[in-house]
């Protein structure tokens, strides 16, 4: 009988240990449909492409710009060194052109951070509130990746925007349809991309591929383009292939034995 009761108390003892555990966990992590807090260094503001992200609506978190980095921008702004000083005045401007973006929550945080460094500030300030970091600066991402910190990089963002190809690449592709205008064929990239190409209209649809030479990148509100023109070697295989003329301009090919 004793035997059961201790076996019935430590099945108790651990379920409210588990029970305790659990609660506890929950408190300290925040709900996943949450809204985090995302605390903005002074590198991300003088870059000035946050006000662009924020714009376009993709930052749906808690934007808080703290004090203590105001203040930092001030610094510079009031320095002796013109290329901070002009940058630190272009990052002052920037926080005010997000505090009038109506689709981002941005707010200026109240923080005591004379007593410490600005980048040790923003750890505080991240761990205390469970929330992530935006700064271009490598060391301090560095150190917030090693204080197991989320970190967003806004050039790691413009890294996974940019095209594939760029102007001088080659590829090849096939020829699905023609352009829009005369001798332009058009192809697509994997992900979708339109590519349009000078002078390919006669392989539309011939299910074969071609070697192309990317000239130039568009993008717009409506999506990313691409221009190409066949390669050099292809332009040689036709220019070979093409009819010679006559004196009186009339066409002939030359008779074989």
């Amino acid at each position: 009988m004793e035997l059961f009761i201790v076996i019935l108390l430590l099945v108790i003892f651990a379920e409210v240990s588990a029970l305790a555990a659990r609660e506890f966990t929950r408190k300290r992590m925040p709900a996943k449909n949450s809204r985090r807090k995302l605390f903005v260094d002074t590198s991300a503001l003088m870059d000035g492409r946050i006000l662009s992200v924020a714009k376009a609506g993709f930052l749906g978190d808690e934007v808080l710009i703290p004090r203590s980095v105001i203040r930092e921008l001030q610094l510079l702004a009031d320095g002796s060194d013109s290329e901070k000083r002009t940058r630190a005045r272009f990052g002052l401007d920037i926080v005010n052109e997000l505090e009038r973006v109506e689709l981002a929550d941005v707010e200026i945080y109240h923080d005591e951070g004379d007593r410490v460094k600005v980048d040790e500030r923003l750890i505080e300030l991240a761990k205390e509130n469970h929330g992530i970091i935006m700064t271009n600066d490598f060391n301090l991402a560095k150190v917030a990746t090693a204080e197991h910190i989320d970190v967003i990089n806004i050039n790691e963002l413009a890294q996974g925007l940019r095209s594939e190809y760029l102007p001088g690449d080659k590829l090849s592709v096939k020829i699905i349809s023609a352009g829009a205008n005369p001798r332009q064929g058009v192809a697509y990239l994997p992900d979708g991309t339109m590519i349009v190409v000078d002078e390919a209209q006669r392989y539309a649809g011939k299910n074969q591929f071609i070697e192309i030479e990317f000239v130039r990148y568009l993008q717009t509100a409506a999506g990313k383009m691409m221009f190409a023109k066949l390669s050099e070697q292809k332009r040689i295989q036709k220019e070979q292939k093409a009819p010679k003329k006559t004196a009186t301009g009339r066409k002939y090919h030359k008779k074989t034995k």
